[in-house]
């Protein structure tokens, strides 16, 4: 017999069917999108879910100064946390970094014309903004106020 042993692949076909129904079990733990659409105002549901962004200057959260955490609006993730907020001058709230590392997901976005990394809540997908190399610390995640919920502590 060339190959894997059968019981490692029996192993791994189990390890595969395991991972299909957690993968099942979460989608069918997220929010179905005409609920999620009837939950979000229409700004909300454009930019975490077509990817548009609110016009500067315009957001809830772009001058905000209170202590706290920024949310997730889809999901109530854990994002960012108010001691890493800066005025970036850009009209959008600006943070040198995520409260978790693991919070956010960074992708390569070409739209407009331009090549930028787009940032998406890690947990649900939800369109949160883009990271820029500048900044205090050369990063600055510069995020949609529509994508966002803020806990004060």
């Amino acid at each position: 017999m060339r190959g894997r042993p059968l019981s490692r692949c029996f192993l791994c076909c189990r390890q595969v069917l395991m991972l299909i129904r957690l993968c099942r079990a979460f989608v069918n733990s997220m929010e179905p999108k005409d609920q999620l659409r009837a939950r979000l105002t229409p700004l909300q549901w454009e930019v975490t879910q077509n990817r548009d962004t609110e016009a500067p200057f315009t957001g809830t959260y772009w001058n905000h100064k209170d202590t706290g955490l920024y949310r997730c609006i889809v999901c109530q993730e854990q994002l960012f946390h108010s001691a890493e907020k800066f005025d970036s001058g850009c009209g959008w709230p600006a943070f040198s970094r995520p409260a978790v590392p693991e919070a956010v997901r960074e992708a390569k976005d070409l739209s407009h014309g331009m090549l930028r990394t787009e940032v998406v809540c890690a947990r649900c997908g939800a369109h949160l903004g883009h990271w820029f190399p500048d900044g205090p610390q050369q990063t600055r995640y510069c995020i949609n106020s529509a994508s966002l919920a803020f806990e004060r502590s």
